[in-house]
């Protein structure tokens, strides 16, 4: 078992992940031969690849593992990967990052941009969004003002951040017109983002403060970081709306201050941060559905849980997500 393990460490180190492969315009198979042609040719720093496990069950998402662990560190050296082929309409700019060092790469938020109608054009306003954050891909523009982003979660949440910006700028101009200050805001504070509210004088008059996380960051947190939610004179609840879960911290007695709760509130942003960069998931997906071959996967993994302690096991109908740190995560899906 040693040796196969030390085996399966080593083809994650030859393993990179792959953001942003353009899905659903051709065949599984002939995207996956496009992608061996791309990170083998010398022009892209490339090198023999072993394997492309296309497609995965987060969309757009890639990984290929190389013979040589040189070749990764070549390909990672490129400034910018472009996806080319006859077969493809276009190029399509791909995010190219270690196997070990991306948690959650397909974080999806839609985010509704209708509030800004009145002072821009919505279209040139996506566009800016797109040259703020190259790493996310974007969905068609909806009429009523909604599109879907999906990329890495510290980007989106600094796509958010850009959109909060703006929003103040104009509430500095509807104050001036004698509209209310804080109406824009609110709108946008209330779109599914992917970030943690901003601090603001507001927040701490109320002594409540709010924090966003990733959902599987926020059920790891759970489970083996307890008393990071269990702080003394505040009250700390969750609620869950897809990739994303919004905590709330609010004072709980007299003597808890606002202060005390943005300190508790930067002890969960900063475990969110450790975290997100040594995390990563993968979904085990059921294939006939059916109720006893649930319980197979289900009785499985808690065979292999007390060799992987720190991997969190969280189990759906349809499937069963593991988190944990890479090398973990490797070992425990190829053992299942």
């Amino acid at each position: 078992i040693s040796a196969q393990a030390t085996g399966q460490a080593a083809r994650s180190t030859r393993t990179i992940v792959i953001a942003g492969v353009p899905a659903g315009l051709l065949q599984d198979d002939v995207m996956a031969d496009i992608l061996t042609i791309h990170f083998q040719m010398s022009r892209n720093n490339g090198g023999d690849v072993e394997e492309v496990t296309y497609p995965t069950w987060n969309k757009g998402v890639a990984y290929v593992t190389f013979e040589d662990q040189e070749v990764v560190e070549s390909v990672l050296k490129k400034d910018q990967h472009l996806l080319q082929d006859k077969r493809l309409p276009r190029h399509y700019p791909l995010t190219v990052t270690r196997y070990c060092n991306n948690a959650f790469l397909s974080v999806t938020s839609i985010l509704n941009v209708a509030v800004f109608r009145d002072h821009f054009v919505l279209e040139d306003l996506v566009e800016e969004m797109k040259k703020q954050s190259p790493a996310l891909s974007f969905g068609p523009l909806q009429p009523d003002g909604q599109i879907a982003v999906q990329g890495p979660f510290p980007a989106l949440r600094v796509l958010r951040e850009f959109l909060l910006l703006k929003a103040e700028s104009l509430s500095e101009e509807d104050k001036r017109e004698g509209k209310s200050r804080q109406r824009l805001r609110r709108k946008v504070q209330e779109h599914r983002g992917a970030t943690e509210t901003r601090s603001s004088a507001r927040d701490a008059h109320r002594e409540k403060q709010v924090v966003v996380l990733d959902t599987d960051i926020y059920h790891y947190m759970r489970h083996f970081l307890p008393k990071t939610f269990q702080a003394n004179d505040v009250v700390i609840s969750g609620v869950t709306d897809g990739d994303i879960t919004t905590v709330c911290i609010e004072s709980a007695g007299r003597k808890a201050g606002a202060a005390h709760g943005l300190r508790v509130k930067k002890i969960i942003e900063n475990y969110s941060v450790e975290l997100q960069e040594i995390l990563r998931k993968e979904r085990l997906c059921f294939k006939e559905h059916s109720r006893g071959e649930k319980l197979r996967y289900k009785r499985l993994c808690e065979r292999l849980k007390p060799r992987y302690p720190k991997v969190l096991i969280i189990p759906y109908d349809t499937h069963i997500d593991v988190v944990g740190t890479s090398a973990d995560i490797f070992e425990f899906t190829e053992q299942v």
